[in-house]
């Protein structure tokens, strides 16, 4: 399993610049809106998501990213059994890539999911909330 965390920036480059920086890394893929850094040390799928404008909270939400889509149901049944489920995604396309996915919400409102990535996309098409399409600069 590896941890994803989406962040909101305002500023896509400065915010690629940083986070190279600070991970010792570059990102694996850059689109206009978006940046995926994938590291092994942590193990975290990290995105930059850009929005016109942040506030409050920086985090468009956090994930997990799992293996294949048998592991997307396993953690599903095991969190429905717990009274944790908040909506499935399955076969969505979102932040340039086709996933299979669920979410859950923490008690403070922070969206979690479990996803698992089937291909990747050259363009976006948005069908999912976590990517959710705003102005591009």
């Amino acid at each position: 399993m590896k941890m994803h965390v989406g962040v909101n920036v305002t500023d896509l480059e400065k915010s690629i610049k940083f986070y190279s920086q600070v991970f010792n890394a570059e990102p694996v893929k850059v689109k206009p809106d978006y940046a995926k850094f994938l590291l092994n040390d942590p193990a975290l799928n990290f995105t930059l998501n850009l929005k016109d404008k942040v506030s409050g909270n920086q985090v468009g939400h956090f994930g997990f990213q799992v293996e294949n889509r048998d592991e997307v149901f396993k953690h599903k049944e095991r969190l429905e059994k717990l009274g944790f489920f908040a909506r499935e995604e399955m076969d969505v396309n979102c932040c340039y890539a086709t996933q299979d996915k669920f979410w859950v919400t923490d008690p403070d409102g922070n969206e979690w999911e479990f996803f698992f990535t089937k291909g990747d996309l050259e363009n976006i098409v948005q069908e999912s909330s976590c990517c959710a399409v705003e102005t591009i600069k």
